[in-house]
């Protein structure tokens, strides 16, 4: 996905200062914008977000500071690097989406925030924080299963009556000297 394919513009919150949000906090307004204005786009790519952060003034953080951060910093199922923020969650090739409840994250970010203190979110943004609670992380929120994952349980009643060990050895008995 790039800028162009993206329904989005920052000049809607955009006005010719800075928010000095710290880095991590505009990394994640700036993702959670694209969400909100994009629904039926699953995750975006860090140049994406970065543009975002940049084009709507979200902070005073560099470029590179900003890329960064929703490379490596925020990304909760990546080993942390000097930031244990759990905001964005990797899917893939570059993509990024806002972390979700349930989603996994490397055990030394447990505990780590998912969202930025709603206490310092500019007024301008706190429109954010009912969307990320009650529809992102909500129940009509669109989540991807994994098709592998579906599958736990859904033997088990193979060996409901014996062992799995032992349902095992039975399904090979016989199979010496065949080809």
């Amino acid at each position: 996905m790039t800028m162009s394919t993206i329904e989005f513009s920052t000049s809607l919150y955009h006005n010719d200062t800075n928010c000095d949000l710290t880095v991590a906090d505009a990394v994640w307004v700036g993702t959670a914008l694209l969400h909100f204005h994009n629904p039926s786009v699953p995750a975006f790519s860090t140049e994406d977000i970065t543009a975002t952060v940049q084009n709507a003034h979200l902070t005073k953080g560099l470029q590179k500071s900003i890329y960064l951060h929703v490379n490596q910093h925020c990304v909760a199922n990546r080993p942390p690097n000097s930031n244990r923020s759990c905001a964005l969650f990797a899917v893939g090739r570059g993509d990024r989406r806002l972390f979700r409840l349930g989603d996994k994250r490397d055990p030394a970010r447990a505990g780590a925030p998912t969202h930025p203190d709603w206490n310092k979110l500019p007024s301008k943004y706190i429109f954010l924080k009912d969307w990320y609670e009650e529809v992102w992380n909500g129940g009509s929120a669109c989540t991807a299963t994994d098709p592998l994952l579906d599958l736990i349980g859904s033997g088990a009643q193979l060996w409901s009556d014996e062992p799995a060990d032992q349902y095992v050895a039975n399904l090979r008995a016989g199979w010496e000297g065949r080809p």
